[in-house]
């Protein structure tokens, strides 16, 4: 539970020094946050065992900011920064095609403060006494401002997944409880999410609504009952929660997972059997036949268990009638990481911490594809520091025996589709992924020929996070992606999972299109520090959404079948 509230203020603190135009030390708090965001571990337990400073990113000062926030329950910079800086201001900043320097310049010059402010001043024409600030801008800004709106009730799948899992072991460690689960969209492993559904068992409902109620991250209780309660978090997201009875546990379960055209193609089958399905269970006249789990449920209208990130109302109902259904992936296959970032260019810890997280998570191999060097915001590697690099490899490899390390890079998909690095480079490394870091606003059809050109390079062996996109912040690149699959299927180009809680690109969609398509296809996490490995399980709910069985993903195979793909 404080992980997220910790990660929340020093996220806060980012944006208001960024728009201090303060350097390096927004990178850092953010840096923080999302290690801490991401750790499975209570910060507040590592608190107490002073051991706050083994956390990625987390030095003397942050450290003593969390320490000032679990004793007080504020940080006074915070706190500070509030008070000086218009909180619009902070929204104003997160509109994509704004940034931090536009909104000190938009207050500065015209006194902007608010997202409706800023909305006038691009409809008015105001903004244009502003140098730089012509119809163009002030079009893309009223397409950030519609972007934005569209997502803000939403939050990412990444943010809302722990906090839900948070609030289950609070939950289970505070009240008698026989079974618990996340249900909702959530549970579908959705990218963003709207609120969060929660369903448990119990013979003492009181006790668990007064048990979630009283949680430290609710800020409102809209609803307190005997079977439902909701309440407004410290993010202000909603979450409800369920209490059923065990008989009724696994069909409440199957109805608020949903999706609803899951549950209405499930209703109209119910009935065509002579039968009711509802939240309480299956059944014919009177007398229940089916509800205390999901499998039962399936089971009473003639269907095998149908996995919850299936369940879109996508054709999975005719699969299973067919006996079709996928066997879908499980975080179990993955075998190994392909894109792991170290401090040799931005990620956070060392090549050899992150070769041992990798290990410690039972990989057979791990890929190390530091950035190349035309980005520079990202300190990417000068074609002398790939050689470095990778003689630190070779030396590291020689004290690891037991995973294979292998050596790569980040490459920047330059204009035209020119590689970052020349063949002479890449032709050194064990593989190489291309990305679009640059010119995000290409027409579509320039865009494509230029990622295609890159995918028809014989040295490119991954597109990384095909679309480009940042989830809630930027719009995907306009991409001609079946065309981009079709390129995929004759090169051998592994189109990439990315994995990453603000990206999950390919999604499921994209992924299922281009299973279908025949294109090969890796989940990797894009880890910038040890703890960002464990985001896996992101990339793994997208490709489940997707349909994928394992043997559609190249880095389920084992390390001497890997190394043939890679040889290929």
């Amino acid at each position: 539970m404080k992980n997220q509230e910790v990660a929340r203020i020093f996220f806060g603190i980012a944006d208001y020094l960024e728009l201090q135009g303060v350097e390096f030390k927004p990178s850092a708090y953010r840096r923080a946050a999302r290690n801490i965001e991401g750790m499975s571990q209570d910060v507040e337990d590592l608190w107490r065992e002073d051991r706050v400073g083994e956390i990625p990113g987390i030095g003397k000062n942050l450290a003593a900011k969390i320490a000032e926030f679990l004793k007080t329950g504020r940080v006074q910079v915070y706190e500070k920064l509030k008070a000086e800086i218009p909180e619009g201001l902070v929204e104003i900043m997160r509109i994509q095609g704004v940034g931090p320097k536009t909104t000190k310049l938009l207050y500065d010059r015209l006194d902007i403060s608010t997202v409706e402010e800023l909305r006038e001043a691009a409809e008015s024409g105001r903004l244009y006494r502003v140098k730089g600030l012509g119809p163009k801008k002030a079009k893309n800004i009223l397409r950030g401002i519609e972007l934005r709106e569209a997502y803000v009730q939403r939050m990412i799948l990444g943010r809302a997944l722990p906090i839900a899992e948070g609030m289950i072991v609070y939950l289970k460690a505070r009240a008698p409880i026989d079974q618990i689960a996340v249900g909702g969209s959530l549970r579908r492993m959705r990218e963003t999410i709207g609120d969060i559904d929660i369903l448990a068992a119990s013979e003492a409902p009181a006790e668990v609504m007064l048990a979630f109620v009283g949680m430290p991250d609710v800020q409102e209780v809209l609803l307190q009952g005997n079977t439902k309660s909701s309440v407004i978090l410290g993010n202000g997201m909603q979450a409800d929660l369920r209490v059923l009875d065990g008989e009724s546990y696994g069909a409440g379960l199957l109805y608020f997972t949903g999706s609803k055209d899951h549950n209405i193609r499930l209703r109209s089958l119910a009935i065509s059997l002579g039968m009711r399905l509802n939240e309480y269970g299956v059944s014919r006249g009177d007398k229940q036949v089916a509800g205390a789990t999901e499998e039962e449920v399936y089971q009473a209208l003639g269907l095998p268990y149908i996995e919850p990130e299936l369940r879109q109302g996508q054709g999975e109902i005719e699969a299973a009638h067919r006996g079709e259904l996928p066997h879908l992936i499980s975080l179990e296959n993955l075998r190994g990481d392909l894109h792991v970032h170290t401090n040799w260019s931005d990620g956070h810890d060392t090549l050899e911490a992150m070769v041992r997280a990798a290990q410690a998570r039972g990989y057979e191999y791990v890929g190390i594809s530091d950035h190349s060097q035309s980005l520079h915001i990202a300190g990417g590697l000068k074609e002398e520091e790939v050689i470095e690099e990778d003689a630190e490899i070779k030396d590291l490899q020689g004290k690891m025996p037991d995973i294979r390390i292998l050596h790569g890079a980040e490459v920047d998909i330059l204009e035209g589709g020119r590689l970052d690095y020349p063949d002479e480079v890449l032709k050194g490394l064990d593989f190489a992924i291309g990305s679009i870091h640059s010119r995000f606003t290409q027409p579509e059809e320039e865009m494509t020929d230029r990622v295609i050109t890159a995918m028809e390079n014989e040295f490119l062996t991954i597109l990384a996070h095909p679309t480009a996109r940042h989830i809630n912040e930027r719009e995907p690149i306009a991409l001609d992606l079946p065309r981009v699959f079709e390129v995929a299927t004759i090169t051998g180009t592994a189109l990439e999972l990315n994995a990453g809680i603000s990206r999950l690109d390919l999604n499921g969609a994209h992924a299922r299109a281009a299973k279908e398509a025949g294109a090969p296809l890796i989940i990797n996490t894009d880890a910038h520090a040890t703890v960002g490995l464990d985001q896996m399980k992101f990339g793994v709910g997208q490709a489940r959404r997707g349909w994928l069985e394992a043997e559609d993903v190249v880095n389920t195979r084992s390390l001497a079948e890997f190394q043939a793909w890679l040889d290929r």
